[in-house]
């Protein structure tokens, strides 16, 4: 139980990448006073956290009616996670986790930014939502669940933190130190991705299994 709440924490920790995406909150919520930054992150991270248990929740009842085969929705989503993980080992953002222009323009524009974008693309994007599908296909035990919800939690709540403090981490660390941070996330992310698509082709092709 442990291990698996450990196993969704990392991987949802380095998908989310709370420490990298510091300097975007910022630069979002510039000109705003540290009562409202606050309220901000903290009702970003309370939609992230309902977005993502309406996934684990209605995750299964989502396979059945798009007819969605775990082992290749394991495969996909690694992949697709491994895209992310590649652009963090470079240092850059994923596209599918952050602003284009004219989304960046548009949320300096709007005075609450906690649903778009800090919940969604930035917090509980399309890589956070396919890890957290991936990770609770093919279980319905309460255990596995409850570990799912903890691992979430726990991932959500480090992520309100680093927004809430943001402004002392950003005085704390460079942006040497916010590379190797994010590379350091990438390289957790690509193991994880690596590990969900030997997963799947192991599901699909069980001779690969022997």
């Amino acid at each position: 139980m442990f291990s698996f709440i450990i196993h969704v924490f990392v991987s949802l920790f380095a998908v989310t990448n709370p420490i990298g995406n510091v300097p975007l909150f910022l630069a979002l919520t510039e000109g705003y006073q540290a009562e409202e930054r606050t309220a901000l992150a903290r009702k970003a991270a309370i939609l992230s956290f309902l977005i993502l248990i309406a996934f684990l929740i209605f995750g299964e009842f989502i396979f059945r009616l798009f007819a969605i085969n775990i082992h290749a929705l394991r495969i996909a989503g690694g992949i697709f996670i491994f895209g992310i993980a590649y652009n963090l080992l470079n240092a850059k953002q994923s596209h599918v986790q952050s602003l284009h222009k004219n989304e960046h323009r548009e949320s300096k524009e709007k005075e609450d930014i906690s649903v778009t974008p800090l919940s969604i693309p930035i917090i509980s994007g399309p890589g956070t939502i396919a890890t957290v599908m991936s990770l609770s296909a093919g279980s319905r035990s309460l255990i596995h669940f409850g570990g799912m919800i903890v691992g979430i939690a726990a991932v959500l709540l480090l992520t309100f933190a680093a927004f809430h403090y943001s402004t002392i981490i950003a005085k704390r660390l460079g942006q040497t130190e916010m590379n190797v941070i994010t590379r350091l996330m990438g390289l957790i992310l690509a193991v994880v991705a690596v590990g969900m698509i030997g997963t799947g082709l192991k599901g699909m092709f069980p001779v690969l299994a022997g």
